[in-house]
């Protein structure tokens, strides 16, 4: 047997309205959620993208920078290269692994930091490449002012001026008949008397006194076996022991000793032997003493 319960519900106003209310407040409530977490959701992606691009210009900039200082430091191996060309000790087969980079842009800090310690690699070798060049130039330029005073100092000492007179040669070097048959060992160097004789290059007085058929005579000590003697001289200005330098006035022309008259004897010696003055003489002929490149005197 089926036995049916009638269930009648009855609401009023008062409570449908209360239903609805209800159902309204929590849909309402639901809508206010959902927008809260879409804002919060929104706010959260607008802070990413905000980081992202704080970092993407940072990375920019570091990267631009590595450009600037490979730029900077490509600059520098050129410098340096044209350094060594100058001083002549050849260029470095070595190249910046900074040169195969090109002008692109890196994406990624860790291409950054790759290239920056690339960079960083190679400005720490052409660091140290200027300061060996510095000492090597350095070095070269003290050698070449060392070499070139000692190349003034050699030729200060190389006879090359007329002693006294114009020049003229009275009696060559050589073998010669008049006033009598001889050897002679210099130049007669026609001149009157008392005439200044001057020294023909720097150096030291060695003898400066009487010497017999010479009479009054200056040996003057060159330097590299160079020794010059002025003789028959009238007047002597220097004493044994004293420099002189090149040109600087030392006695006076005269005709002392075995002489026929006024006139300077003038004798280059090289190692103890006379050699002929005339290519001494205003440093003429080809036969002149003159430097190598090794800074020693040849004939």
């Amino acid at each position: 047997m089926k036995i049916q319960l009638p269930i009648k519900l009855e609401l009023g106003r008062r409570e449908l309205a209360l239903i609805v209310g209800l159902a309204f407040i929590f849909f309402a409530g639901a809508v206010g959620m959902h927008a809260l977490e879409l804002r919060a959701a929104g706010q959260h992606v607008a802070q990413l993208e905000a980081v992202g691009a704080q970092q993407k210009a940072k990375l920019g900039a570091i990267d631009a920078q590595a450009s600037r200082l490979a730029v900077e430091l490509r600059r520098l191996e050129r410098q340096n290269a044209e350094i060594r060309h100058a001083i002549g000790i050849g260029s470095t087969k070595r190249r910046s692994s900074t040169h195969a980079m090109g002008p692109h842009r890196v994406t990624s800090f860790v291409g950054v930091e790759s290239r920056l310690a690339r960079v960083a690699r190679d400005s720490e070798r052409a660091r140290k490449d200027t300061l060996e060049l510095r000492r090597l130039v350095a070095r070269v330029l003290n050698l070449r002012r060392l070499e070139a005073i000692a190349r003034v100092e050699m030729l200060a000492r190389v006879p090359s001026i007329v002693p006294a007179g114009n020049g003229e040669i009275a009696s060559s070097f050589g073998f010669r008949t008049s006033p009598f048959p001889e050897f002679h060992r210099g130049v007669d160097l026609a001149a009157d008397y008392g005439d200044v004789v001057r020294a023909a290059a720097k150096g030291t007085v060695v003898w400066a006194g009487w010497d017999g058929g010479y009479g009054k005579k200056i040996e003057i000590d060159h330097g590299n076996g160079i020794r010059t003697w002025y003789c028959h001289l009238s007047r002597i200005a220097v004493v044994d022991g004293q420099s002189v330098v090149k040109g600087a006035p030392i006695g006076a022309v005269g005709s002392t000793g075995e002489a026929t008259g006024p006139h300077l004897h003038y004798q280059v010696m090289e190692d103890g032997k006379a050699i002929d003055p005339a290519p001494f003489l205003e440093g003429r002929g080809a036969k002149i003493l003159s430097l190598d490149t090794s800074g020693t005197l040849r004939r």
